[in-house]
């Protein structure tokens, strides 16, 4: 069975960080590229990042970049995202999502999807 495991989500003030944690299970994760997105109240879900499964391509939304950053552990089946300098409006629930590609792919390509964390950001 395919597992996405999302963690680290909370409530945060305006400044501050957070690291989420996408644990997986259920296919194999080195063959796969892993991306995080996100979804806000009456809002479409977009991308926020992503990590080829050669860990070499990584994309970031312009809305993001210099702020959070990805990572992946071949080892552990887990990808990270640390986010920085959290604003109001990074407040979503996140989800981590998994494409059996070497780069990063649009959304509905992804074939496996976690249930995702909530972050909320207060200013």
């Amino acid at each position: 069975e395919v597992q996405l495991v999302e963690s680290g989500g909370g409530l945060v003030q305006a400044g501050g960080s957070l690291r989420l944690s996408c644990a997986t299970s259920g296919f194999n994760f080195r063959d796969y590229a892993i991306g995080w997105f996100r979804q806000a109240p009456g809002k479409e879900r977009e991308g926020v990042s992503c990590i080829g499964s050669g860990d070499t391509t990584t994309y970031y939304a312009d809305s993001v970049k210099g702020r959070f950053a990805i990572a992946r552990d071949n080892a552990r089946h887990t990808a990270f995202l640390q986010m920085d300098s959290l604003k109001p409006e990074d407040t979503a629930v996140y989800y981590c999502a998994a494409v059996k590609s070497f780069g990063c792919s649009p959304i509905p390509l992804y074939s496996y999807w976690g249930q995702g964390t909530q972050v909320t950001v207060s200013s």
